[in-house]
């Protein structure tokens, strides 16, 4: 029972201070099949010789979602691959503050969430996250168009006795409900996939102290 507090706790430690310690650009990231990718890790608190780590978030979250180890950087043994990974395509150039992570020939396979990762003392320390979308064909801008100034809508009503009886309130209720909906909604499914993230770390952080 206290081996699984501490992991929860431990995880939780690692949400809440990664973002501090590890900074990643850019945030989010599209190109086309076959082009090159760099993405940049920012350490900000560890020392120059830590062992940076480079893990993959492949699909959408869910309570089967996990990390796959991709590769780690040190100062003595440089890029260190895991053996699923293309040594040729995935190299880790380690610059202190500045780690990166580079793709070649990306295809839309290597889509997903991109982490670096180092380990402290007592929790696993994620960056912020890249999210790299590769596409056979870039999305094309839309052609502006001409603006066209919408006409206002005027409540009126049917004869000048019953005017000041009828006005627009009903409507702007109905807008006012319908926002706090759409932002109640949104909450909860924010909540919901922050919940999913956590499960994914804690599992990965099992397969670090096993």
């Amino acid at each position: 029972m206290q081996a699984r507090l501490w992991l929860l706790l431990a995880a939780q430690l690692a949400a809440l201070h990664g973002s501090l310690a590890l900074v990643q650009t850019p945030a989010s990231l599209m190109v086309q099949t076959n082009q090159t990718v760099m993405l940049s890790c920012k350490i900000n608190t560890s020392p120059s010789n830590t062992r940076i780590y480079w893990l993959r978030l492949r699909q959408a979250l869910s309570t089967s979602s996990h990390y796959e180890f991709l590769a780690y950087w040190e100062s003595t043994k440089k890029t260190v691959h895991s053996k699923e990974v293309d040594k040729e395509k995935l190299t880790v150039l380690g610059n202190s503050p500045q780690n990166v992570l580079k793709l070649q020939s990306v295809k839309p396979a290597d889509s997903g969430v991109y982490f670096c990762m180092i380990i402290g003392m007592p929790n696993l320390i994620f960056g912020t996250g890249t999210q790299l979308s590769v596409v056979d064909v870039l999305p094309t801008s839309p052609q502006p168009t001409q603006k066209t100034s919408p006409k206002k809508k005027v409540c009126r009503s049917p004869n000048p006795v019953t005017r000041k009886r009828l006005s627009c309130a009903p409507l702007i209720t109905g807008l006012l409900v319908a926002g706090v909906l759409i932002l109640l909604v949104s909450l909860a499914v924010a909540i919901h996939l922050r919940c999913l993230q956590m499960r994914a770390r804690l599992r990965l952080l099992k397969q670090f102290y096993k």
